[in-house]
């Protein structure tokens, strides 16, 4: 029986990225597989300029978390794979996560990551990113998860919170086995590191999941990332 994948795409005010996302889509849409944006109540143009390249927009609540799993929800595939609105997929990224699925053991998994920007501690941030998620089988957003949809349904989804929602599913999803590391790259982009600053970006981050990991309100470390 042939698998088919539902890419699902939280976006927030992104007209400026959404374009570029989706039309990396576009053949894997021709191969069957479908597209969904969900919306979190953007003030600019993401949902025009979205409806021409996917197959579904939703409106949800604002918040990832929300938003995911309203997409997951609606998802017609066997597969769900979860998409940030500012990165581009591999042309063939479809094919990836089939051939990751294939083996029946295997539920869950990532790709890696490559960041947009040219400067060279972004090339030691990447590779520190995805050597750690390997070894801890913890995924972030950025690392595009896919997920066999049953599986996602039965850890529950997406926890309701306003940050580390990826760390927090990749624990439950853990659980059940460990992650697909996939060499295959995604773009995402370094706008995050560039405007605040790269150094000290990352030291925000390495706090905030120390944090997380002692036990700190996700409500309270949202409010410090802000």
């Amino acid at each position: 029986m042939r698998r088919h994948i539902s890419i699902v795409i939280p976006a927030l005010n992104e007209a400026a990225a959404i374009t570029r996302t989706l039309q990396r889509l576009q053949a894997m849409r021709g191969r069957g597989h479908e597209v969904i944006v969900v919306d979190g109540g953007s003030g600019d143009d993401t949902v025009a300029r979205a409806e021409p390249l996917a197959d579904r927009i939703l409106h949800s609540e604002r918040g990832r978390a929300a938003q995911m799993n309203a997409g997951a929800a609606a998802a017609m595939g066997d597969i769900v794979w979860f998409l940030h609105a500012d990165t581009l997929a591999p042309d063939n990224g479809d094919l990836h996560v089939l051939a990751a699925l294939a083996d029946p053991t295997s539920l869950w998994g990532r790709f890696s990551v490559r960041l947009s920007g040219r400067h060279l501690l972004f090339r030691f941030i990447e590779a520190m990113m995805n050597l750690r998620s390997c070894l801890s089988g913890i995924a972030t957003g950025d690392q595009g998860i896919f997920v066999r949809r049953g599986t996602f349904t039965a850890v529950g989804g997406y926890p309701r919170q306003p940050l580390m929602e990826d760390i927090a599913l990749s624990r439950r999803l853990r659980r059940l086995g460990r992650p697909r590391c996939l060499r295959s790259r995604l773009v995402t982009s370094s706008r995050r590191w560039e405007q605040r600053g790269v150094v000290r970006t990352v030291m925000l981050m390495w706090r905030l999941r120390f944090l997380y990991m002692l036990g700190a309100d996700p409500a309270r470390l949202a409010r410090q990332y802000r």
